[in-house]
C-alpha cells in the first residue's frame, strides 16, 4: 500500500500521485454482489439539472457492502482484498462456512486468509471483528459505526478514517469522531475494530482534468470571470476580484463556507464537545 509518482515525461504526468494498488489482491469482483449503476448526470425525476459539473465518467457496477455485520458468531474467512470504484475506501471479501459470501469495509491490518467474526458478546479484539461499543474497550479504534441499534454502520467508512471510544457513561458511549467531535452513542450500537485501509488516499494527486471526467466530474468556470448577467461575482474591469464581500451562487445564495446546520438541531443533545473546540 502505496502511492505511485510517474517520470514527467508528459505535462498531466509531472504532477500525478496514484495509489499503487499493492494491496489488491483480485482483479475481478464476486459478480454474485454486484449490481447496476445508473447515472443520472446531476438530474432529477423531470430531468432538470440539480447538482452542476455531474456527467460522463467510466460505468460502474455496484458492489453490496454488508454494513450491518448481521450474521452473528459465525466466523468468517476473507478471501480476497479489492478495488471499489464507489468508495474511497478497499473492500474485503469475505466467507462463511455455509460457503455465502459478502463484502465488508477493508480495515488497515485486514489481511487475506484471516478469521473475523460479527458477535453480541466477547470478541477478540482485532481488525474486522464486529460487537457493541459496550463490549469494546476504551481507547480501541473503530469504524463503521452505527448511529441507531441494527441500523448498519454509517459513520468513519472513508479512506483512512477511525473514530475512538473515549469513555462509557450509562446507556452511552462517548466517540472522538474523525472531525475531533466528541458525540454520544447509544452503547447498544456495533462497530467495527480497527482503522479504514487506503490511508494515503489524501494524499493522492489527480494530475489531469480527464482524471477528473473519468470520475464523472466535469470542469466549472469561476464567478468572477462570468459577466454579471451570469453571476453576481461577474463584471469589472479588466481583472477584478468577487467584489460580494459574502460570496454567492449564481442564485444568491450564500456559499465558500457558510455554515447550513440547523441552530436548534435535535441531535446537538447528543453533542458532547463541538469540532469548534468549547461550542455545542
Amino acid at each position: 500500500m502505496g502511492l505511485k509518482k510517474f517520470k514527467p515525461k508528459t505535462s498531466s504526468l509531472r504532477f500525478t500521485i496514484i495509489s499503487d494498488f499493492a494491496e489488491i489482491t483480485k482483479s475481478k469482483p464476486e459478480k454474485s454482489l454486484l449490481r447496476p449503476l445508473k447515472k443520472s448526470g446531476g438530474r432529477n425525476m423531470y430531468g432538470r439539472i440539480t447538482s452542476r459539473h455531474r456527467g460522463g465518467g467510466h460505468k460502474r457496477m455496484y458492489r453490496i457492502i454488508d454494513f450491518k455485520r448481521i450474521r452473528l458468531d459465525e466466523t468468517a474467512e476473507v478471501l480476497s482484498i479489492e478495488y471499489d470504484p464507489n468508495r474511497s475506501s478497499r473492500i474485503a471479501l469475505i466467507q462463511y462456512s455455509d460457503k455465502t459470501k459478502a463484502y465488508i469495509l477493508a480495515p488497515l491490518e485486514l489481511k487475506v486468509g484471516e478469521q473475523i467474526v460479527s458477535t453480541n458478546g466477547d470478541a477478540e479484539i482485532k481488525a474486522g471483528n464486529c460487537m457493541p461499543l459496550s463490549r469494546i474497550p476504551l481507547g480501541s479504534a473503530v469504524h463503521n459505526i452505527e448511529m441507531k441499534p441494527g441500523k448498519g454502520g454509517q459513520i468513519a467508512r472513508s479512506a483512512g478514517t477511525s473514530a475512538q471510544v473515549m469513555a462509557k457513561e450509562g446507556d452511552y458511549a462517548f466517540i472522538r469522531m474523525p472531525s475531533s467531535e466528541v458525540r454520544k452513542i447509544q452503547i447498544n450500537c456495533r462497530a467495527t475494530i480497527g482503522q479504514i485501509g487506503n490511508v494515503e488516499h489524501e494524499s493522492r494527486s489527480i494530475g489531469k482534468a480527464g482524471r477528473m471526467r473519468w470520475l464523472g466530474r466535469r470542469g466549472q468556470s469561476r464567478g468572477v470571470v462570468m459577466n454579471p448577467v451570469d453571476h453576481p461575482h461577474g463584471g469589472g474591469e479588466g481583472k477584478a476580484a468577487q467584489g460580494n464581500p459574502h460570496p454567492v451562487t449564481p442564485w444568491g445564495k450564500p456559499t465558500k463556507g457558510y455554515k447550513t446546520r440547523k441552530k436548534k438541531k435535535y441531535s446537538n443533545q447528543y453533542i458532547v464537545r463541538s469540532r469548534k473546540r468549547g461550542k455545542k
